[in-house]
């Protein structure tokens, strides 16, 4: 096993009504003055957005708004949240979304506490010294982003989607309160326990040694995920099963699930952040449409890992064959994403054809021009990419 340091410094306040501590949250922070970051008309209709609101008046913080996020959030927003910010005097950026407009607060946090261009953290030219201080009132479990340390960015050039990690970014508090997501339509809801999944199983297929408990941990969590995303399919006003999802998302990304083992596998992220850059489609259903290739294209560097994850986790009764257990479980989680409604290839996200052209321009863009391999369960090249996409059409 390897060694390593768990810091997970976000404040989290869950439960119902909890959105109303904002002000006194940021006046703990000794925020000053606030941009209220959000996406689309939702949070307005909600009535949550004024609520924030009113929680920063009654504490006597003042504040500007920013809306407008989208799914796979847009250089071109950040920028002009950097501009706004520091024509403001804003000091604490308050995120009230879902994966999109934290990461979204994020990147302006780093604009504003970084002398150079925001874009080359995400291109790897330059490296964080500080992120401004952000909060979030969470409406979407999925991302894990509020209490993870990375950010995702989409530059509108190129749609390229690149992502960036670093502990300066980590929120300084994290409000979640189940109730938020009822009103979520269910193919979003459906995404986010996808999401939730893949964050735990890059971390959890890999070939290193591991911890036992890490394990176990990263097992009963994706058993309860499933549990309750089942539920949620059936009964979408369920606040148990909003609650244990909104807190597996928290857990699945906040780090806990990195002790003791390596940094994990992450090659499906990135084979799927390629098709969202490209064809806008949401991310957790892009991860279902392809994971299950990907499983199979690597399955053989260790089918043991993947056994292990098919007897604790799905159900599959050891036959003493590795590797065929190994490809019940892949079928069976395929099982299970389609249950809740999932594609399973790319055909299913929409996307018919997937041309061979598009599947080059896709596995260039994934290798960074040439610049880098991806996976570490088995180590991925330009062609393995292009096979995978095959696969996954």
């Amino acid at each position: 096993m390897n060694d390593f340091v768990f810091h997970t410094p976000t404040k989290v306040v869950f439960g119902k009504g909890t959105e109303d501590q904002v002000g006194a949250l940021v006046k703990e922070q000794g925020g000053t003055k606030v941009l209220v970051h959000f996406g689309g008309s939702s949070a307005k209709k909600s009535g949550l957005l004024d609520r924030v609101c009113a929680s920063l008046e009654q504490a006597g913080i003042p504040y500007v708004t920013l809306g407008g996020v989208v799914p796979n959030p847009l250089l071109s927003l950040v920028y002009q949240g950097i501009d706004l910010c520091k024509k403001e005097g804003v000091d604490f950026i308050l995120a009230v979304g879902g994966g999109s407009v934290i990461d979204s607060s994020k990147a302006i946090g780093y604009g504003l506490a970084n002398d150079f261009d925001v874009w080359d953290l995400f291109d790897r030219k330059n490296t964080a010294t500080g992120c401004a201080p952000i909060g979030a009132v969470l409406t979407i479990a999925a991302a894990g982003s509020e209490m993870s340390d990375s950010t995702v960015i989409t530059k509108d050039e190129g749609m390229l989607k690149r992502g960036y990690n670093s502990s300066y970014c980590r929120c300084r508090f994290a409000v979640m309160d189940p109730e938020l997501t009822y009103t979520l339509p269910a193919y979003q809801t459906a995404s986010g326990v996808t999401d939730i999944m893949m964050h735990i199983l890059e971390r959890y297929l890999v070939k290193e040694e591991t911890m036992e408990v890490t394990d176990t941990m990263a097992e009963a969590v994706l058993r309860a995920v499933r549990k309750y995303g089942a539920i949620l399919r059936d009964d979408p006003k369920n606040y148990k099963a909003r609650a244990e999802i909104m807190w597996a998302g928290s857990l699945a990304h906040n780090g806990l699930l990195n002790c003791g083992g390596p940094v994990g596998d992450w090659a499906s992220h990135q084979i799927e952040m390629e098709l969202s850059g490209m064809f806008g489609v949401a991310h957790g259903a892009g991860l279902a449409a392809v994971w299950g290739s990907w499983a199979r294209y690597v399955l053989d560097e260790k089918p043991e890992r993947f056994a292990q994850l098919a007897h604790n986790v799905c159900g599959v009764a050891d036959s003493g064959d590795a590797r065929a257990d190994a490809l019940k479980g892949i079928e069976n989680m395929e099982d299970f994403f389609r249950s809740i409604h999932m594609p399973t290839n790319i055909r299913e996200l929409g996307i018919d054809p997937l041309t061979e052209e598009q599947i080059e321009e896709l596995a260039e863009k994934c290798t960074y021009f040439g610049q880098r391999t991806v996976g570490r369960f088995k180590v991925l090249q330009k062609e393995d990419l292009k096979a995978i996409y095959r696969m996954a059409r």
